[in-house]
This record gives C-alpha cells, structure tokens and sequence, in this order.
C-alpha cells in the first residue's frame, strides 16, 4: 500500500497524536503521567521537543485526561503551543476510545498520521522519521525492539517453559499509518466491538503487514518513579545544562 495523494514535493502531510490521557496508578502522588515535572517541563513537553522540525508536521493533537484540562489550559498551553502543539482534545475511557477522539480531530488532508505516547520523551528523531517513511510507502509501521531477556511460561507460579525469543518484538510507539488506513481500522473495530491497547493490532486484523522500525531501549515508557528518574539521567546527559 503506498500514498495515493502525497503532495507534489513527495514529502506527507503529517499529523502526530500524542496520547496523554492515562492514568497514572503506579506512579503515584496524583498527577497524571503526562504533567510530571521533568527537569522544569511536563513530561510532554519534552515528548513533543522529538518532533519538532519533523517535515512535513501539520498538526499535533494532544489527546489528555478530562481531570487535566482545566490545568492544561491554564497553566501550560502556551508551553505547549511553543513545542507545536495546536489541538487539545479531551481522552476517553480506553486509549482505544482517546485515540479515535484525536483521529476525528484531524485536519482534512492529512496523509500519515504519529500515535505517540506523551511519556516517552526519549524517541530518537531516527525512529520518528524512518517510522513515517516506511508508513507511507506500507501504509503502517511501529517502532519496536527485540526482546532481550529470557521469557518464562508460567503455571500456579512455577515457571514451566521457555520462550523462544528469536522473533519477538517490544512494541513501542510512535505507531504510524496512512490516514484512511487507521481510520479504517478503527471504525471496523467499533463495528465489532473490538478493544485493544495496541493501534497496530487494529490494522494488523485487516490483514495488512505492520512494518517494524527498529527502536533503542531508551524510549522506554515512564510509568514509575524509577523511571521517571531514569529519563532524568538520560535528559541531563543529552540536554545542554
């Protein structure tokens, strides 16, 4: 599947939807993943700093919690409009459900489509843009990594096989398509009241190839303190002082 409609200088016309509605119970203290103070920032700000400059970005959708509107838009939108942000859309139930709010919010036009996790502030610019290559050229792809470590079966908490590992892949995001073909996807989902946590799963039940681009394992998700210390580390290293 390839781009039917891709604009005259061959670049897409792209949108990012950034997930930030979850919840946030492993990591406690009552603030929602995605507005955790990182070296000064929300956690998203830094999330969105990895798309900035990406050619051909129309749009970015940020899809957050309904209890965090409120704060958002009177605290640090303007923050996030610095970062590109130009949307903020109020999240569902599911992630299912927050992902199909942010679709809907999409301008006409838009070719390829980002879902990116906001509290995964360490994608490489790479894995962004090979993502979007290989997504309008496919139609779908994700950023994944091959498991490294040795995986146990389990029964009555005894572990009794072991996986073969040698083609097994760690999902990680961004998960990136052809607008019409997520969109599809979706809708045929709703149709047979399908849930899933995975965008990629919805295509992938269509029969179309989900192409994998090879992530690094710091695009990790920060779902507790210690990580959240961890891409402190990481940042610091990276960032200028």
């Amino acid at each position: 599947m390839s781009l039917t409609n891709a604009s005259p200088r061959g670049t897409p016309r792209l949108a990012l939807i950034l997930a930030a509605a979850g919840s946030s119970t492993r990591m406690g203290g009552g603030v929602h993943k995605p507005l955790i103070q990182l070296r000064g920032l929300p956690v998203m700000c830094h999330t969105l700093k990895r798309f900035q400059g990406i050619r051909g970005l129309e749009q970015v959708v940020i899809v957050a919690h309904p209890e965090d509107l409120p704060e958002i838009e009177a605290s640090y939108w303007p923050q996030l409009q610095d970062f590109g942000a130009t949307e903020l859309v109020s999240g569902g139930n599911r992630r299912q459900d927050s992902v199909a709010r942010g679709l809907r919010a999409l301008q006409r036009g838009i070719e390829v489509v980002l879902i990116h996790d906001a509290v995964r502030p360490l994608v490489s610019r790479r894995a962004v843009e090979e993502s979007i290559s290989a997504a309008a050229r496919h139609g779908a792809a994700i950023v994944a990594v091959p498991v490294a470590d040795t995986l146990k079966r389990t029964r009555g908490g005894n572990a009794i096989e072991t996986v073969p590992r040698g083609d097994l892949w760690v999902a990680q995001t961004p998960q990136t398509f052809q607008t019409t073909l997520i969109r599809r996807a979706f809708a045929e989902a709703e149709k047979a009241d399908i849930d899933c946590t995975d965008d990629a799963q919805l295509v992938e039940r269509l029969g179309v190839q989900v192409k994998l681009v090879r992530g690094s394992w710091k695009n990790f998700k920060i779902t507790t303190p210690e990580q959240l210390r961890m891409a402190e580390a990481l940042l610091a290293r990276s960032e200028p002082a």
